[in-house]
């Protein structure tokens, strides 16, 4: 039996340069969705970034199913290759060139994530590195990454930064997947010290306050979905903990959630809230069929619920609800650390409660809790007390 034909091609799409797939098989979107490729009403194609974390998966997931046609594709990075280099690039452009890797290059690759699994790296972690690693195989391009040496991976990091335009975030992405291939692949000690990193850009965490909080949870009529935001906002979830906690997971005994395998594999028990415990138990009782597993199973699978659809249950509500404010699920946990810091919580038990490794990181709450900020009387407003100043 012959098989069906999937034909890859390039398109530049809302800034991006995206792999397209376009195929007859129904059954291929299974496969195509599972890599976390997205469909595009407008071109009416699934579509991945276009480099080789993208590509080669595909290419292995497709193997004996069905037969790849790369001719458009490879014409659109000829195309791609043969436009003139000059300082306007943007970091927009940096994914399509690294999407043909030299057979040295696919080598070195294989070894890479090889490392990454016997390390116990997460999923999302090895897709981030071997991604931003094959960004950088793809520029250096017929030279070997084995014989750079730490000025040469500075004028590379510099040509990022001036030429690609790439912003400090993505730098330090990229650094720390370099990194790990001298030194956890070659085994170069400190091969790293040298290199200076780009001071980052304070991000203070974006969050909702009480009366936005009241119209996102009133503007939700589903039981399940309800539950769901309530059970991040009170615990401070991220989405991915959201999904994966279990009922056996819910402690109304020692009024705890225990969460398991968070971010840098580590669990850790936060605070059930009664009012919480009530609303997960009101939800139980009416949820048809009930769960077997976990607390928020998909009704069609029977399994954890997509990151992707809390999330945009999220949106739905957000926007039904009238609030204007670019955020999105997180910053119910965003919402949840500002709020006890607010209430007067010590900032080491919200470390805790949020899992973070670092204080710095929880520190970050300190420059949105107002907190600190109330008792502190403006000196116009002393100025204006004792001075007769005419306004």
């Amino acid at each position: 039996m012959e098989l069906p034909v999937v034909v890859l091609d390039g398109i530049h799409h809302r800034g991006q340069h995206r792999l397209t797939i376009h195929f007859d098989h129904f059954a291929i979107n299974a496969i195509v969705k599972k890599l976390g490729a997205l469909w595009s009403k407008t071109h009416r194609c699934w579509h991945l970034p276009l480099n080789n974390a993208s590509f080669q998966p595909l290419v292995t997931g497709l193997n004996g199913i069905a037969r790849i046609d790369r001719s458009r594709m490879d014409k659109y990075l000829a195309t791609l290759k043969a436009q003139p280099k000059n300082q306007h690039h943007t970091e927009k452009t940096d994914t399509a060139s690294a999407m043909v890797l030299l057979p040295h290059h696919e080598a070195t690759i294989k070894q890479y994530k090889q490392q990454l699994v016997l390390k116990g790296y997460s999923t999302s972690t090895i897709k981030t590195y071997v991604n931003e690693f094959s960004q950088f195989l793809g520029h250096i391009r017929h030279y070997h990454a084995e014989d750079f040496s730490t000025q040469r991976l500075k004028d590379y990091l510099q040509y990022c930064l001036e030429k690609l335009g790439l912003k400090e975030n993505t730098i330090h992405s990229r650094m720390n997947a370099m990194k790990f291939y001298y030194e956890q692949v070659l085994h170069r000690d400190k091969f790293f010290f040298e290199i200076p990193r780009p001071k980052k850009h304070l991000i203070l965490p974006k969050l909702l306050n009480e009366d936005e909080l009241t119209r996102l949870f009133n503007a939700l009529d589903n039981k399940k979905h309800k539950a769901m935001l309530f059970t991040a906002y009170s615990a401070g979830l991220r989405v991915s903990e959201i999904v994966t906690l279990e009922l056996s997971d819910v402690d109304s005994e020692r009024m705890q959630l225990f969460i398991r395998k968070a971010k840098g594999k580590k669990d850790r028990y936060v605070n059930l809230s009664p009012v919480l415990l009530d609303i997960l138990r009101s939800y139980l009782r009416h949820e048809q069929p009930r769960p077997t597993k976990f607390l928020f199973e998909s009704e069609q699978t029977r399994t954890a619920y997509p990151t992707r659809t809390v999330q945009q249950i999220f949106t739905n509500a957000k926007k039904k609800a009238g609030i204007t404010k670019e955020v999105g699920v997180h910053s119910l946990r965003h919402s949840f650390a500002t709020h006890l810091l607010d209430k007067g919580t010590d900032i080491r038990y919200i470390k805790e409660l949020l899992g973070h490794f670092d204080i710095k990181t929880t520190e970050r709450y300190l420059h949105v809790s107002k907190q600190r900020l109330v008792n502190i009387i403006s000196p116009l407003d002393d100025l204006f007390k004792n001075r007769d100043i005419e306004w």
